[in-house]
């Protein structure tokens, strides 16, 4: 046998091998196997995500594992930098991601209105109806939206446990918390602006307590992570609308940052995912969406990543069921609809903006 025709054939021994490794997850159409044949062949998936890449590091991993032949392409942005790098590779014509996995859920499906390639996983039926957009797009988490606060400066019998709480706490100390309390900057953080239209839209006083809690002086960031530091530091005492999944792994290593889960309302985020039309690698990026609605990864996200789940056979819990047992009734979870979109009309948004920064003396 030549050279040629021997490197021909163990390449396709290697290629058939590695697919046959990755057995039909069971429950799955019989033909399924024909997606991770293609998906195989097509050697990786390009994945635009606002979900760090430490936390979805152990979701990576095992879904390669599960693959072998497939490798994951992974770009981690903020939501912004992810709407605007996906409009610009659109109106260029350059390549681009073949699934999109955002927690700014209005922009993701404002995407998805135009790019998202319709394709009913597998997995449907184990999530809830309101995670899912005319099978294209899908709510893939089940994340409450918290107060964070320093243990060192606020004692524990004064920790606000309501919206209510928290904007009297702070206008009655408005000396202690004077440039004290950080929340998002709603202008440069699509994922702020998303969950401070939310609680306008659940919350009847929200410009007052708005107002209250501003009334030292916010100071705002465009990511969780610098929020978290900073409270953890002392240089700031108080955050709202912060992602209970990140403030939850970091508190697990950090003794002086504090949670408190509100009782009159929780915000539930859900990180938004769907397959794009010009998928490049599409085979693969079914594989993928369906790895991340799995219960072995909704597993991997609720118990490696200390990312909540949406599906409610999750072991611990850290999952949905988890989760209300926890909060009771307080779960507001943010559908997965086009009622997101209301407020990314330009004139509604900037009108919007204009708002939030009269109350929040901006």
């Amino acid at each position: 046998m030549n050279t040629s025709l021997r490197f021909l054939t163990l390449s396709v021994l290697a290629g058939l091998s590695l697919s046959a490794l990755a057995a039909v997850p069971p429950g799955y159409p019989a033909d399924y196997q024909k997606t991770i044949d293609a998906a195989t062949k097509e050697g990786k998936v390009v994945v635009y995500s606002t979900t760090d890449t430490k936390a979805a590091g152990p979701l990576i991993k095992g879904f390669e594992a599960l693959y072998p032949g497939i490798k994951v392409e992974y770009n981690d942005m903020n939501s912004t930098e992810l709407y605007n790098r996906y409009i610009s590779e659109q109106a260029s014509g350059s390549t681009s991601g073949d699934v999109v996995w955002s927690s700014s859920m209005d922009t993701a499906l404002k995407l998805a209105t135009d790019y998202a390639a319709e394709y009913a996983s597998p997995e449907i039926k184990h999530i809830p109806e309101w995670a899912v957009w005319k099978e294209s797009a899908y709510g893939t988490t089940y994340e409450p939206v918290v107060f964070i606060y320093n243990k060192k400066s606020i004692p524990a019998d004064q920790v606000p446990d309501s919206h209510a709480a928290l904007a009297k706490y702070i206008a009655a100390n408005a000396e202690k918390f004077k440039n004290k309390v950080t929340t998002y900057d709603i202008e440069k953080s699509g994922l702020g602006f998303m969950l401070t239209v939310q609680d306008s839209k659940v919350d009847p006083q929200y410009k007052q307590h708005l107002a209250d809690m501003a009334k030292g002086g916010l100071t705002v960031q465009s990511s969780t992570g610098t929020m978290m530091e900073r409270v953890s530091s002392g240089e700031n005492l108080i955050g709202y609308n912060i992602l209970g999944s990140y403030a939850e792994a970091r508190a697990k290593s950090d003794p002086g940052l504090g949670i408190s889960y509100p009782k009159d309302y929780v915000l539930v985020l859900s990180r938004v995912s769907f397959i794009t039309t010009d998928a490049q690698h599409e085979n693969a990026a079914k594989l993928w969406l369906d790895y991340v609605l799995s219960e072995k990864g909704q597993s991997i996200l609720a118990n490696q990543a200390d990312i909540p789940s949406l599906r409610d056979d999750i072991e611990g819990n850290n999952d949905i069921k988890g989760m209300s047992k926890m909060l009771g009734e307080a779960p507001k979870p943010i559908h997965v609809d086009e009622s997101l979109l209301e407020y990314l009309e330009p004139a509604k948004r900037l009108d919007f903006i204009k708002q939030w920064r009269t109350a929040a003396g901006k």
